[in-house]
Order: structure tokens, then C-alpha cells, then sequence
């Protein structure tokens, strides 16, 4: 279900779209304004995936009023004037509707509305399932392995196979996988790569020197490409 706020200072163009909204199954209305700024406790505080905006307001106009917002819906301007068409493009507005609006134009904006709301969501699952992920499954020497991410030090690419080392472990666990293969499984705030040989756990950095980062009693080189990516993260958990 779409939830989806309506603000126009027109009382009538409210209500046509109330009426709009209510004809589709997959929208709801849980909001309506002809005052955009007495919208703004609701846009701030709950999860609004749609919001259909008057360009046009006395206060305020639609295009200002949605730039300031913290958290920015999916949006739909609709106003009398076409003029405000690139305008409201260039704030990656879903559609521009025109004054008065039919209700098939009505429909198609909702559908483009829906599939970006739907996408949008299925990657922040995605993202949220992988940052969630507390451990990988390893292949080495004829066995699979589990090895949870908190334990990783770091991680050594080789010609043909890595060497992970682990806390609490003397000895590193080989597997014939190269360094790539666990970039993708790991998030960016968690392990970084610090050099063509080397990924981190970053939560195990004990001091970063021009050249090296220090984890435990070893230093592992840091090359000038990686250097400033490295340098993001830190400034993240500052």
C-alpha cells in the first residue's frame, strides 16, 4: 500500500484527488493540507512513500517547500502552470500533473509512482539483509567453514587464493577465492579494501599511519588508490 499526502491550497483540488486516490487500491490518503507547512510534522515523523504537491501556494511555492524536507518522498507536482515543468524535474519529481487533471493522467503518474516505490523499497531490503549478514561460509581444503565477520582481522589476496586471518587464531584459513569475490559480500563500513592485496575489518584498526594501517601487531600497506576511500570510512565513525 502507497501511503500518499496531499497538499494544494485549493480546498477543491483536494478534494479531487482525495477522490482520485480512493478509486486506486493500491493508494491511501493519510494526509491532506492546504497549508504546506502544517504538513511537515507528519512528512517528518512518519513514513510518507508518496506526496502530491501544488507548485503554486501563497506561503510558499511547492518546489521551495520540497526542497527543504529532510526526508523526501516520491513526488507528484500538480499545478495550473506549465512553466514549472523543469523545474520540478530537476528534483527527480515522479510526474508533473496539470490542472485539471484526468484522471487516466492521474493513473499513469501513480503507476510510474508505484514501480519507483516498489523499487526503491526492494533495495533497501536488500541492503538491510545484507548488513544484517553476521557470517560467510567458506570452501577450504575439502571442507566449508563458517566463520562469523566479528572475528575477521583481515584478509591477504594471493595469485590464486586469500588467506584470512582471524582473532584468536594463529594460523590464517585458505581459500581458493580472490579478493573481488569478498568485496561483494561485504558492506563498505564494515571492511574496506586498503590495497590491491589487502582488505580490513575496520572495526579492528588500531592506527592508521600515512602509508599502513596497524591491526594487532601487524601493518598493512595502504596504497595512494584506496587511501582516500579509506579515509571516508574513518571520517563516518568519527
Amino acid at each position: 500500500m502507497i501511503n500518499c499526502i496531499v497538499i494544494d491550497d485549493e480546498p477543491l483540488a483536494v478534494e479531487i484527488l482525495e477522490d482520485f486516490i480512493s478509486k486506486v487500491p493500491a493508494t491511501q490518503l493519510v494526509g491532506k493540507y492546504t497549508n504546506a507547512l502544517a504538513a511537515l510534522q507528519q512528512l517528518e515523523n512518519e513514513e510518507i512513500d508518496l506526496l502530491f504537491l501544488d507548485i503554486k501556494m501563497p506561503d510558499i511555492s511547492g518546489i521551495d517547500f520540497f526542497s527543504s524536507l529532510k526526508r523526501k518522498p516520491a513526488v507528484i507536482f500538480t499545478t495550473a502552470y506549465q512553466e514549472y515543468a523543469v523545474e520540478s524535474y530537476n528534483l527527480d519529481a515522479i510526474d508533473y500533473l496539470v490542472k485539471p487533471i484526468p484522471f487516466n493522467r492521474f493513473l499513469n503518474a501513480v503507476g510510474k509512482a508505484q514501480e519507483y516505490i516498489t523499487s526503491t523499497k526492494n533495495v533497501k531490503k536488500e541492503v538491510n539483509t545484507s548488513t544484517a549478514r553476521k557470517f560467510i561460509f567458506i570452501k577450504t581444503e575439502y571442507k566449508i567453514v563458517r566463520i562469523e565477520l566479528d572475528d575477521i582481522l583481515y584478509i591477504e589476496g594471493l595469485k590464486d587464493y586469500s588467506k584470512i586471518y582471524l582473532k584468536d587464531n594463529p594460523k590464517p584459513i585458505f581459500t581458493l577465492q580472490n579478493l573481488k569475490s569478498f568485496e561483494t559480500k561485504f558492506q563498505a563500513d564494515e571492511f574496506i579494501r586498503v590495497h590491491r592485496s589487502y582488505i580490513v575489518s575496520v572495526s579492528k584498526i588500531n592506527m592508521i599511519c600515512k602509508n599502513r594501517v596497524v591491526i594487532g601487531q601487524t601493518d598493512i600497506p595502504v596504497s595512494i588508490g584506496f587511501r582516500n576511500n579509506l579515509l571516508d570510512v574513518v571520517h563516518k565513525n568519527s
